[in-house]
């Protein structure tokens, strides 16, 4: 798919700008086409093996970053771009993104090099060590994708004794404008509705879910299908159910299809769980925006507009949940990871040290919950975000898996993973080791949470409300566990001292032979990882 031409044309030494797009930058909007000349300029796009390899990576996440990147490629010849694309076969015998392009800088010899900011810290530092190895300049550009640069959450952080997300919330809120009134007061009288957006299904089950808009295959996907099966044989996944967007035009219908069928319930529903129903009600939109096929400022003006329009059909508190999570949670993460990275990936607060399970990559467990989550993960590349805390990040924090495991497993298996936003939703609010830096508590509960939220426990062997023998849910014995095992960490701690304070109704006759159970659970997870 390499296309030099444009700059053969302009000649060796006679590029001014090399301008870099990484996989996760397909941003038609990007500051890098500000000042683009196309007679001096060139672009460069490379895909990286390694990327699909450094983690065991999903076939469908890799399919889906290829597909992306090669219609976004054939979209800047079209509008006639020098384009410089090494495909994977070019880049099979160089290393890493500092290998490929290394190699390209001394056949291209640019006056320069530039790029938008990247969204992975290890990323940049190959990119800036392969520009100092070739003795070139290296200018970062701001990322325009984001309403919140590294600077500004530096400036909100400074002087804080604690980082919430609400009040970083509430001043993008007012940054932007988004369900604000003219007064300055947030739309409906209240900043959050998150209150409103924790309904169960009825034992009857969901109501009707409209099927979300599928994008099959076309020429280009079905090639880099080909191509990730042929590649990565041995990897997880299936790709026969690929349909994700891969364009900014699909995107765009994607956004659409949720706004007219599924916003209305996804409010309500947004932490429910049911089995066998991999979606609900949930806007499948995570892997274009952190592509950057759609701007989160678009996404979020057009569901509010929707609302605006017609408030008897979507509910207010649907359209605020939604938006926080993008202007909310998602720019906040952004924010944690690259204020506190490198350190922040190595952090582990509860000395957890055990290994992943190996049904994690296999789904084959009688946890029918985890069965369930698992089985579409490796299916679709895809769990909403309580299937990713309150299943399998609950499991891996109550068993006490090492987090660079765990954040290694959720950086491979999902479509949408990108390392600034997987790992401090990881690492930090799922696995609660950063010490509270993402989360104000560790995201703890038993099997009686998951049997209040879902009906998987109805196909399940064990008992949600069992803490002990054959019956006993894993969740229920290892929930006790943890607060037996850090009772001392949390036993002042704001918001679990009252949980802490139910082991008081447990005799010590009782709390050891839970912790002999949980023992018995942890054994086979025990050892250095393989």
């Amino acid at each position: 798919m390499a296309n030099p031409d444009k700059l053969k044309e302009a000649g060796k030494g006679m590029i001014r700008n090399l301008y870099i797009i990484l996989g996760d930058q397909l941003d038609r909007d990007s500051s890098i086409f500000d000042d683009f000349d196309r007679s001096e300029d060139a672009l460069w796009m490379a895909e990286i093996r390694e990327e699909s390899t450094k983690v065991w990576s999903h076939k469908i996440r890799s399919a889906y970053f290829l597909s992306a990147m090669r219609h976004f490629g054939d979209e800047l010849r079209t509008r006639e771009y020098p384009l410089h694309y090494r495909s994977l076969e070019d880049t099979a015998d160089l290393e890493g993104f500092g290998g490929a392009l290394l190699k390209d800088l001394r056949e291209l010899s640019p006056r320069k090099l530039r790029m938008v900011h990247p969204g992975e810290y290890g990323v940049l530092q190959e990119i800036q060590t392969a520009a100092a190895e070739a003795d070139l300049a290296l200018e970062i550009l701001d990322d325009r994708h984001f309403l919140c640069s590294a600077e500004d959450f530096a400036r909100h952080a400074e002087g804080r004794k604690q980082l919430r997300m609400e009040f970083f919330y509430r001043e993008v809120r007012k940054k932007t404008g988004l369900l604000m009134e003219e007064d300055g007061k947030p739309t409906g009288g209240e900043w959050n509705y998150d209150a409103a957006n924790r309904k169960a299904f009825p034992s009857s089950g969901p109501p009707e879910i409209p099927p979300g808009k599928r994008f099959p295959p076309d020429k280009i996907t079905w090639e880099v299908m080909q191509t990730v099966a042929r590649e990565f044989t041995d990897h997880p996944g299936d790709l026969q159910t690929f349909d994700w967007p891969v364009t900014p035009a699909q995107a765009e219908e994607a956004l659409q299809d949720f706004i007219a069928h599924r916003l209305p319930k996804f409010g309500d529903y947004q932490d429910a769980m049911w089995t066998e129903e991999p979606f609900l009600f949930h806007a499948r939109l995570s892997c274009a925006l952190n592509v950057k096929l759609i701007h989160p400022l678009t996404v979020c003006r057009e569901v509010e507009a929707a609302w605006r329009k017609d408030p008897d059909r979507i509910p207010l508190e649907a359209v605020e949940g939604f938006i926080r999570q993008i202007i909310g949670w998602r720019e906040y993460v952004r924010g944690i990871y690259w204020h506190f990275m490198p350190e922040y990936l190595g952090r582990n607060t509860l000395g957890a040290n055990l290994n992943l399970p190996d049904f994690y990559w296999t789904g084959n467990t009688e946890m029918a919950c985890l069965r369930d989550a698992l089985g579409q993960t490796l299916k679709y590349g895809y769990a909403h975000h309580i299937q990713r805390l309150m299943l399998t990040g609950l499991f891996s924090l109550l068993l006490g898996v090492d987090p660079r495991q765990t954040h290694e497993w959720y950086l491979a298996v999902y479509l949408d993973a990108v390392e600034w936003v997987e790992l401090p939703n990881t690492l930090g609010m799922s696995q609660y080791a950063d010490d509270g830096v993402m989360a104000s508590k560790p995201y703890i509960a038993s099997g009686q949470y998951i049997n209040r939220m879902s009906n998987y426990c109805k196909h399940c062997k064990f008992r949600p409300d069992q803490k002990i023998g054959e019956d006993a849910c894993p969740f229920t014995t290892l929930y006790w566990d943890f607060l037996i095992r850090h009772r001392d960490r949390f036993a002042a701690h704001p918001r679990m001292k009252l949980q802490v304070r139910n082991l008081d109704r447990l005799s010590e006759e009782e709390m050891g032979r839970i912790q002999e159970q949980a023992h018995d659970l942890k054994q086979p997870y025990t050892g250095k990882s393989s």
